[in-house]
């Protein structure tokens, strides 16, 4: 079988396996390798369609076959990383409409800062779950992983937009998922084909289940492990929805090929109130607080990662243009003086609103710091752009700064985004501090503090074999504490390599075995992505580590 030229004659598309192509798509932005045999770039659903039957074609034959969708390969996770075929849509499936009021048809390969574009301008709304990757990531990541970001808080995941996706499921045929009538869910199980089956057998895992699911079913704020099954069936309004299984399923269950999206209209007044805190005891009432004010968005970073920042200030303001560079720097003044005095609290929370007027937003911000008074924080009020841009800027550039920065050394993403309910934080916190201050690197905390989402980057040298071997005793630890905590091992970037032989620390083994049967129902042959929240063991993590940057 020689892929690349099986698949120049099936597709109108491009197909690719001269060695620099094959370099470029064996890596994302985790800390792993893995070089596909031929990289197809598809015009349409139709080219999709034609790969996917080949593949089954090929698979029925005895053959080691499979495909990896890929959109910007912005994942932290080793999500769209293959050894056979990659599938990306960034260079042909990238188209954006229609837009109307209220949603937005688009196809995978767009990148959100185009959609969100094009989005705003025809009708003023926009896609909330748009994680911090926001200039970089596409569309088909964002539904494959369910985002979520800094506007999770107040707007919901990704999950919560999604009005209907066209995918191309196992067998090559196209068909639409969207919410329907649970009787209708029903009548569809009569078909005698592939899609047929999967209604049939998804309803009746569920509803043979339904205890089990529910019981599983997260109680923090934010999760991408694992499989929605809770998701699937509203009992109240009897509707049956498998979107909710496809979004976040990381292209292991079908290849979406085009999504409907709702929109919201974020208000557009901003004032932000800063809290600088060093005592964990008293942040569950910081943040209960925060929260009966209704912010749009409450995140947090660390004394490292303030520290870093301020280390690297230059080449932070260099990406801007001369003047905005030089206005911003100088606003840092006051920050850099604490950073050399060695002012800086443990943790930095940034407490934004969103009002229809200046004077609500205002207004909510001056009420909350009146309450925070009778705690030992200090806070500052930021009511411009420019006041609260100096702050969002350290928070969003962390990631990219620690992985562009650090000369020898890599942000490694291994245990970057779990969440936790907030009244822990006295008592979590500190033992996973005290967890991590076991080792000798340096890392940085960043995360949504209102949520309970973290996302935590060692920078370690992988070209070193005992940091291979601390990330594989670490990254268990971490995970027990959390689950310690009832919380989840990740809240919005997914399993991928790095966390799916992790998933028993959050979910029963019948759990994990309703998992395994509904990639089974969906993909029997396991030709989409496999090894990615099914299936995926510790050696597929130790083998696909990257040995030297």
């Amino acid at each position: 079988m020689n892929l690349a030229e099986d698949m120049r004659t099936r597709i109108k598309g491009d197909v690719a396996d001269d060695a620099e192509t094959i370099q470029v798509y064996s890596r994302d932005t985790s800390i792993f390798q893995r070089a596909p045999k031929v990289v197809v770039f598809p015009k349409n659903a139709d080219d999709v369609s034609a790969v996917v039957t080949y593949v089954r074609e090929a698979k029925e034959r005895g053959e080691v076959v499979s495909i990896a969708p890929r959109s910007a390969g912005t994942d932290m996770t080793g999500g769209p990383l293959t050894d056979s075929i990659s599938m990306v849509f960034t260079k042909y499936m990238n188209h954006i409409g229609p837009i109307t009021e209220n949603s937005a048809t688009v196809e995978p390969g767009t990148y959100y800062r185009d959609f969100e574009k094009a989005t705003l301008q025809k009708s003023g709304k926009l896609l909330p779950s748009y994680p911090a990757s926001r200039e970089l990531c596409a569309m088909g990541g964002i539904v494959s992983n369910n985002s979520g970001g800094e506007l999770t808080l107040r707007y919901g995941k990704t999950n919560r937009y999604v009005q209907s996706l066209d995918v191309v499921l196992s067998d090559g045929t196209h068909t639409t998922l969207k919410p329907i009538p649970l009787d209708e869910a029903h009548h569809k199980a009569e078909n005698q084909d592939l899609e047929g089956s999967i209604y049939r057998s998804i309803v009746d895992l569920i509803e043979h289940n339904a205890a089990e699911i529910e019981a599983a079913r997260p109680t923090v704020n934010k999760n991408s492990a694992g499989y929605a099954l809770w998701n699937v069936i509203d009992v109240q309004k009897q509707t049956f929805d498998l979107t909710q299984l496809v979004v976040g399923s990381q292209g292991t269950l079908a290849i979406v090929t085009q999504a409907t999206l709702g929109l919201i209209q974020p208000a557009a007044h901003k004032a932000m109130l800063i809290i600088f805190l060093s005592d964990y005891e008293i942040l569950p009432d910081i943040v209960r607080h925060v929260l009966e004010q209704q912010p749009e968005s409450f995140e947090s970073y660390d004394n490292k990662t303030f520290s870093l920042a301020m280390r690297f200030m230059p080449q932070m303001l260099k990406q801007l243009g001369f003047f905005q560079a030089l206005r911003l720097g100088i606003s840092f003044i006051p920050e850099m003086w604490m950073a050399a005095t060695g002012g800086i609290p443990r943790l930095i929370l940034l407490a934004e609103f969103a009002e229809e007027t200046p004077e609500t937003a205002l207004e909510k911000v001056r009420s909350l710091r009146i309450v925070l008074q009778s705690y030992a924080v200090k806070t500052k009020l930021a009511r411009t752009e420019l006041q609260m841009e100096k702050y969002w800027k350290v928070r969003r550039e962390a990631f990219a700064l620690l992985r562009k920065r650090m000369k020898g050394l890599y942000a490694a993403p291994i245990m970057d985004d779990f969440c936790v309910h907030p009244k822990d934080y006295p008592r979590f916190l500190p033992e996973l501090y005290n967890l991590l201050d076991q080792y000798t690197f340096t890392y940085a905390v960043t995360g949504h503090i209102g949520d309970g989402n973290f996302h935590i980057f060692p920078l370690v040298n992988l070209s070193d074999d005992k940091v291979h071997d601390m990330i594989m005793e670490l990254m268990p630890k971490v995970y027990e504490l959390v689950q310690k905590y009832g919380g989840s091992i990740t809240g919005e970037h997914n399993d991928g390599i790095v966390r799916t032989p992790f998933l028993s620390y959050q979910f029963s083994p019948k759990m994990l075995e309703l998992f395994s049967q509904v990639k089974h129902i969906f993909d029997p042959l396991n030709i989409f992505n496999p090894g990615k929240k099914v299936g995926g063991t510790l050696k597929d993590i130790e083998q696909s580590m990257i040995r030297h940057l």
